[in-house]
């Protein structure tokens, strides 16, 4: 990225949990400066108000802009800086030559004036934002209650056999956790197995009662907030809550930032990569990218091959010209891709214009 001005600033940030580290770089990539600063307000505020120092700024480079630096990112947005989000060094520079902190800000600054990062930031300012964070709480809760009903299975196998005859009244675990909340442990008799059963299995139980509740409210929670930041995408075939949710994360409220849906495409790992040398020419699958928003794309597709003739005519067609029916899938998450980054689009616009 050239800046216009000869003596604009390239800043590069590496982020921690207490401290970020910057480093400014000129027009033609001499060092200009490295600082660190507390991952604080303040700290923010020192960082940009230094980086300016040298000059305009034309652009920063963050890392981590999604965990560590994301507070950060959005101050300096606030700020009316460029910030482009940058992946952590490649290893071959770190084997060249070694690991600290400034000079992963360094790189960072250089890969956006070599034009290698050009990816604006995601917003976290929105409605987007607020979507993840329910998901994260909501898919934590989920995890949570089916390692809990693990637990409760694996206990049922070696419980008395006259606990497990009073559990048989339920066929599901998800059943028999409900009968082990309701169960009453002698508390002054805990050291027969008998009674400790009841009472691990009745804390279970209730466990997974309180994690089913919670995952239950925060899903319509997410309900609400999806059908109101994409109802368009929502609409179509195999979209429910979870998947839209996935995808609008993986976009993120400035959609804007992906140039093209080859690059949606792309971020979610279904474009083809170039596999070829020689007289090989060939393409292989993309094992990169969201595997979160792969994922969802996978699983959209797989509802319309189950629902929709038309699916499930390209990919017996697409079989029977010679592809495996893992290529046609591939094919299949492509168009889909293709599909939902104009219908997010359409929909962020629309939030846009109605906040």
């Amino acid at each position: 990225m050239m800046p216009d001005s000869p003596q604009a600033v390239i800043g590069g940030i590496g982020c921690h949990t207490d401290f970020h580290v910057a480093a400014a770089l000129d027009p033609l990539g001499r060092m200009l400066g490295t600082e660190s600063f507390p991952a604080t307000a303040a700290g923010y505020c020192s960082t940009r108000r230094w980086l300016a120092s040298f000059g305009p700024i034309a652009a920063v480079g963050v890392e981590s802009t999604g965990s560590y630096g994301a507070a950060l990112a959005r101050s300096l947005s606030e700020q009316g800086c460029a910030v482009i989000e940058v992946n952590q060094p490649h290893r071959h520079l770190r084997a060249r030559r070694g690991k600290n902190d400034a000079i992963d800000a360094e790189a960072a600054a250089r890969k956006v004036l070599s034009g290698e990062a050009t990816a604006a930031a995601t917003d976290t300012t929105g409605v987007v934002e607020a979507i993840r964070q329910l998901s994260v709480a909501r898919n934590s809760a989920v995890k949570a209650r089916s390692a809990a009903l693990c637990q409760l299975g694996d206990l049922l196998v070696t419980a008395p056999a006259e606990l497990r005859a009073q559990l048989d009244c339920r066929r599901t675990l998800g059943g028999k956790a409900a009968v082990c909340a309701r169960l009453r442990p002698h508390p002054d008799r805990l050291a027969d197995p008998a009674q400790a059963a009841k009472t691990a299995l009745r804390s279970l139980g209730r466990r997974i009662a309180q994690l089913g509740a919670e995952a239950d409210e925060l899903e319509d929670e997410l309900d609400r907030l999806v059908a109101a930041a994409a109802p368009t995408t929502l609409s179509r075939l195999g979209c429910g809550t979870h998947h839209t949710a996935t995808l609008l994360v993986a976009a993120g409220q400035n959609i804007d930032r992906l140039s093209s849906e080859s690059s949606f495409a792309h971020l979610c790992g279904v474009a083809p990569v170039p596999a070829s040398s020689g007289r090989t020419s060939r393409h292989r699958l993309n094992f990169a990218g969201n595997r979160d928003a792969n994922r969802a794309l996978h699983m959209i597709v797989v509802v319309r091959l189950r629902y929709c003739e038309r699916t499930r005519s390209y990919l017996n067609r697409r079989v029977s010209e010679g592809k495996t029916k893992k290529e046609a899938i591939r094919c299949l998450k492509r168009f889909v891709a293709r599909e939902i980054y104009r219908t997010l689009r359409a929909d962020l616009a629309t939030l846009k214009t109605r906040t």
